[in-house]
């Protein structure tokens, strides 16, 4: 709502008041965001006019009276008129824009959020680049319309989260903040198990996802209300999470991962597949591959694995967040044939990983076969019982590097096969954990997330996964060309790892993601993940390092030399902190035999 009078002032933003304050035709308009706004869209009223309700002084005088409290001189003015008017938000506080994914050519670019003025700019640009060229010139997938499905668009689910969104604009958030509305609108099988055992929840792509699980005694009040940029209240818990990972065996429920099947009646399927993912995907039945989906400029549009189930199917696994993504681009770049299908398979599969030196004495007990590695390699799936369920796809890998299994369950047999899981741990120490542990593993570990650190502008020889990459593996693939350019004339940017030094964790501010980052003394990139290694003791950052000209500020190439000799520093909320730079993760020898196994398992030529 909006209030009009003759004044002229300065733009002012008074985000306490809720308030905004602009010159408008010789006097001044002033509006807000209130903490109770109504919806347009109400039982029997489904049309949306754009045209001026009724005034509703009641409503607006929270904000005139902040107005009044910023400004007291304008109470001897003559309010001209109040505009009540209907404002379109989006269910996370961003504009959508980009091509639909249902209808090739047809662009969107809505939901400004009251925020028009800011973005319309850039946002035309994007957009008009988008639809000349077919990608922006940036990346933007935090706005790109494809980050929402068909869940997101029910009119109840809508009626209700925006109308939290629009109060939340004035407020801060503080980090892993989550929205409270639209909620359990996709759970596993699974959920009221987890959350009868203290489980809280976070929310990826309507899916509910455990952050952590509060041990019995804990203060629950206390760790749902904890909201702190410093160290966090659930701090030991996550950290008993991770202890346990590395000690005995903890399970997560990680069933929100986007999963795909392509299949074929011939051939089509590996050739189709082979020319739209960069690793080379000919290799043995129950191989799995860790793979790209590249654009043209090498950029990852997915980062997925993908597992060979027999000579015609395979099973592909990506981010929660890819999912009408990843089908689009899949849809769009697969030939219109009969023989080849696609199909998302998301809702048939729960997934637990277990993670941890006794998942394989687990297992063993439930399967009644050997799982140690000689009879179970890495990066190798195998269609087997557990307990009493049958056709439980195993997969040596757990996305964290530490050693241990994902099962993919069917979901009318998830519930069974996660008591027995539970019930057979028990003597080795079994405890459920969350996203947060998996988060503190996979980056001390240096893995890097799709949608954090990698997007469409970043190429597997710029995060050092080049050997994902099979630029000689017989056939073209879509990104091929960019990657061998760079490969001959090396990268403008690369994936670093940063180990704070001098942080004090228990008083300092923590890095969230998204801090700049200095080489001696000169700023250099900024970070896009970070996390507490509870390994190491200290916080780790990842983001990626640049090389500019002093004198004209161009991008230079960046090498391992370039790396190596600067002095670094993270900058938190304006203090710098001494940090020291890393190509690789600490456990060389870790890396030495991920990197070794993956590169023989994507080596075999249609063995």
């Amino acid at each position: 709502m909006r209030v009009f009078c003759q004044l002229r002032w300065p733009a002012i933003v008074d985000l306490d008041g809720r308030i905004y304050i602009r010159n408008w035709q010789g006097g001044i308009l002033s509006g807000g965001f209130e903490k109770n706004p109504k919806p347009i869209f109400t039982e029997g009223r489904n049309q949306l006019e754009i045209q001026n309700l009724h005034e509703d002084w009641d409503h607006f005088e929270p904000l005139l009276s902040a107005l009044l409290r910023r400004m007291p001189g304008l109470e001897a003015l003559e309010i001209m008129q109040l505009v009540n008017c209907p404002e379109s938000f989006t269910p996370d506080m961003r504009c959508i824009m980009g091509e639909s994914p249902t209808v090739q050519g047809y662009f969107v670019l809505a939901g400004m959020n009251s925020a028009g003025i800011s973005y319309g700019g850039g946002a035309g640009k994007y957009l008009a680049e988008w639809m000349v060229n077919g990608y922006p010139s940036e990346n933007v997938w935090p706005l790109d319309l494809k980050r929402f499905g068909a869940l997101q668009s029910s009119r109840t689910f809508l009626r209700h989260r925006v109308m939290e969104v629009m109060p939340l604009i004035c407020d801060l958030k503080v980090p892993r903040w989550d929205f409270q509305t639209g909620r359990q609108l996709r759970t596993s099988p699974l959920y009221d198990r987890l959350d009868a055992q203290g489980a809280r929840w976070m929310e990826k792509h309507g899916f509910e996802r455990p952050k952590y699980f509060v041990p019995p005694g804990k203060d629950l009040l206390a760790l749902d209300q904890s909201k702190t940029f410093y160290k966090p209240d659930w701090f030991d818990i996550v950290g008993s999470e991770v202890k346990c990972s590395k000690e005995a065996v903890c399970v997560i429920d990680m069933s929100s991962f986007t999963k795909f099947e392509i299949s074929s009646t011939g051939g089509q399927a590996l050739e189709v597949l082979q020319y739209l993912f960069s690793n080379d995907l000919d290799v043995p039945v129950g191989h799995i591959v860790h793979t790209g989906m590249l654009n043209e400029k090498g950029g990852y549009e997915n980062d997925c694995s993908i597992v060979r189930l027999n000579k015609r199917s395979f099973f592909m696994i990506s981010p929660t967040d890819q999912q009408v993504h990843c089908w689009t681009w899949l849809k769009k770049h697969m030939p219109s044939d009969s023989n080849l299908l696609l199909e998302d398979v998301t809702w048939k599969y729960t997934a637990l990983n277990l993670i941890g030196p006794r998942a394989v004495d687990v297992l063993s007990e439930l399967s009644y076969v050997p799982m140690t590695p000689e009879h179970f390699p890495s990066l190798f799936c195998k269609e087997m019982s557990v307990g009493y369920a049958n056709g439980i796809r195993v997969m040596s890998m757990t996305h964290t590097g530490e050693p241990g299994f994902m099962l993919y369950i069917p979901i009318e047999y998830a519930l069974h096969v996660y008591n027995e899981v539970m019930s057979v741990g028990q003597k080795y120490g079994i405890r459920n954990a969350g996203y947060y542990a998996l988060r503190s593993l996979r980056i001390e570990k240096f893995f890097a997330f799709w949608g954090q650190d990698l997007d469409a502008f970043t190429t597997p020889m710029e995060c050092g996964r080049e050997f994902r990459v099979k630029l000689e593996k017989g056939t073209d693939f879509i990104g091929r060309d960019a990657l061998m350019q760079q490969k001959q004339n090396g990268v403008y940017k690369r994936f670093t790892m940063f180990i704070l030094e001098d942080h004090d964790t228990d008083l300092d501010l923590w890095p969230w993601w998204g801090e700049p980052i200095y080489r001696n003394g000169c700023y250099v990139g900024k970070t896009t993940s970070s996390a507490y290694s509870y390994t190491l003791e200290r916080h780790v950052c990842l983001g990626f390092v640049q090389n500019f000209d002093k004198k004209t500020g161009e991008g230079l190439v960046v090498t391992p030399d370039f790396i190596n000799r600067g002095e670094y520093e993270i900058d938190i909320a304006g203090q710098r902190f001494q940090a020291k730079a890393k190509l690789y993760p600490f456990s060389s020898l870790f890396t030495q035999r991920r990197r070794k196994d993956e590169m023989e398992l994507s080596s075999y030529q249609g063995k």
